[in-house]
């Protein structure tokens, strides 16, 4: 029997020995680290030593999380547009508006309210994206509303509020943009690794689990994805999840 704890990285899923692990903390500020591997994000200092932080994204070839955060908001962004362009054509020529009217239905509300950030700063931007958000969604469906028995006060009902709070929200979104690495650190975790005789921080994604399990349940893994960075030891199926079950991470000289 072992214990792993299991983290996520974009959409995938790996583990590690808990063994190796000596904690599991939030990301902070670090220290650049010049001319440093590009998989090596800086160095923090840790019970008395100073180690260095290596991102799991870079390991396995993804964007990081903040070149993520960007291309997630920029969709955002042009949903909502759209969002408000097909709100104004229902309104004024009566055709069906068929999008999300509910504030946490729609992805940028699953997003915000699935967010949690012990950062102050992020936390106030947070407050005010989420505020205008909700009350975007909010106003249209009392515009669309008020349409039903008054074509005319909801015309001007829109073209009273609703670009005003849809700009408020995208001056929100962009505020977050703003801050990415910020809002990136206060989302991702840092695990405390031990190999080799070393120990950094690996930066991952999310902590999802502790699995305890017997050896023979990490099956053989076809495909070599091993580097010189990272050895994967197999494949574990948790619950109709797929696993990578990583024997070792090497930290870049």
């Amino acid at each position: 029997m072992k214990d792993l704890i299991v983290f996520s990285v974009g959409s995938s899923r790996y583990a590690l020995d808990i063994e190796n692990i000596q904690r599991i903390i939030q990301v902070f500020d670090m220290s650049e680290i010049p001319n440093a591997h590009k998989f090596i994000d800086g160095m923090m200092s840790y019970e008395g030593k100073v180690i260095k932080v290596v991102s799991f994204r870079k390991i396995i070839g993804l964007l990081t999380y903040d070149e993520e955060l960007v291309q997630l908001f920029d969709k955002l962004k042009k949903a909502h547009q759209a969002w408000v362009d097909e709100l104004e054509i229902s309104i004024k020529n009566g055709s069906k508006f068929t999008r999300e009217l509910d504030p946490n239905k729609c992805e940028l509300g699953k997003w915000l309210n699935a967010f949690n950030s012990y950062d102050d700063e992020i936390g106030k931007t947070f407050k005010r994206l989420y505020e205008n958000h909700k009350n975007l969604y909010i106003t249209g469906a009392n515009i669309l509303k008020t349409l039903q028995d008054d074509k005319e006060k909801a015309i001007e009902e829109f073209n009273k509020s609703i670009y005003d709070i849809f700009y408020q929200t995208m001056n929100e979104i962009d505020s977050f943009i703003a801050k990415v690495d910020k809002v990136a650190n206060s989302l991702q975790k840092l695990v405390i690794y031990e190999s080799n005789n070393n120990i950094f921080a690996v930066k991952v994604d999310k902590i999802e689990d502790i699995a305890h399990i017997e050896d023979n349940e990490v099956m053989n893994n076809d495909e070599d994805n091993n580097s010189d960075f990272l050895e994967l030891l197999g494949v574990l199926n948790l619950d109709d999840v797929l696993i990578n079950v990583i024997k070792t991470i090497n930290i870049p000289i």
